[in-house]
């Protein structure tokens, strides 16, 4: 008995130095990622902030997470929580439908301002997803002025988030040079982005609702990092100067949001970064997402 005690003892020894030995190797290459990811960063000319969480273990990547950011067109992922949040509560029917007329119309990105005045009928739900797909300024205004900015900022302070706020409707450019821009941080819209993901705002329901909407295709920066087979919730954002793309990646047994936001941007920088970022966090999770615990990639059994 003896014997087998110091035998079990003896085989407990090894596979905890084993377990410690690979958190040793898993702590070099995360540290060689952070390098290149800083490097990387480092190349834009303009201000550059990101956040990569990984939604399975917590393990993250971050630089300048929480420094303030103007949003351009991804804040309206904040519009689109608050538009499913009022329909859970019965204030309207996404089904509820709007005519669009010359007195709604926004330039800038989107269809809506191209189309007839009053000859065209949307449903609610049929704007969301023009806010989202196109980047439709329209629908977009449309979406706010429903709400209400003060709702939806209410909302993101119920959620623990100060520094992410809607200040504006799409193309005021008056309010934008007054100072009042849609802000937000790489670590609170990454934080949304893993609410989303993990179903804990308002309802699991409302959350895959919104999902849907995010996963519909379109090309992105963050996107054209990726193997073109990875499934993505994303939006991106631009205007003179910035850059931003809050996504949820769905790499297999690894899913991870990642969050890139870039200002006083030069030329190609901001766009070029956002690429080689998301290349690299991908790279690095799915590693992890197909090693073994020794870092070896075997093909795993498939199950009898």
């Amino acid at each position: 008995m003896k014997s087998l005690r110091l035998f079990l003892f003896a085989g407990w020894l090894s596979v905890a130095a084993g377990a410690i030995a690979q958190e040793v190797n898993l702590k070099i290459i995360h540290e060689k990622t952070e390098v290149r990811l800083r490097e990387i960063a480092a190349r834009s000319r303009g201000a550059l902030g990101f956040c990569a969480l990984d939604l399975t273990s917590g393990e993250r990547f971050a630089l300048n997470e929480n420094a303030t950011f103007p949003q351009a067109s991804a804040i309206k992922i904040a519009i689109l929580m608050e538009v499913y949040k009022q329909a859970g509560e019965g204030k309207f029917k996404l089904t509820e439908t709007r005519r669009i007329e010359k007195k709604d119309k926004t330039a800038g990105s989107g269809v809506l301002q191209e189309l007839g005045d009053g000859t065209v009928e949307l449903t609610l739900h049929d704007l969301c997803v023009l806010m989202i797909l196109a980047s439709d300024n329209t629908a977009t205004n449309l979406l706010i002025d429903l709400v209400g900015m003060d709702n939806i900022n209410r909302t993101l302070e119920s959620l623990g988030l100060k520094q992410t706020r809607v200040r504006r409707r799409m193309l005021d450019t008056g309010a934008s040079w007054r100072g009042d821009e849609n802000v937000s941080t790489p670590a609170e819209a990454a934080r949304i982005m893993e609410l989303l993901f993990k179903g804990e705002f308002i309802s699991r329901e409302i959350c895959d609702d919104i999902i849907a909407i995010l996963k519909k295709t379109k090309e992105t920066k963050l996107k054209s990092g990726l193997p073109a087979d990875v499934v993505i919730a994303n939006k991106p954002g631009s205007i003179a100067g910035v850059a931003t793309e809050w996504a949820i990646v769905y790499l297999k047994d690894r899913p991870y949001v990642l969050v890139v936001m870039d200002n006083y941007g030069m030329e190609e920088d901001a766009p070029v970064a956002m690429k080689e970022i998301s290349r690299t966090v991908y790279e690095y999770f799915s590693r992890l997402s197909r090693a073994t615990p020794h870092g070896t990639y075997v093909e795993k059994p498939k199950e009898k």
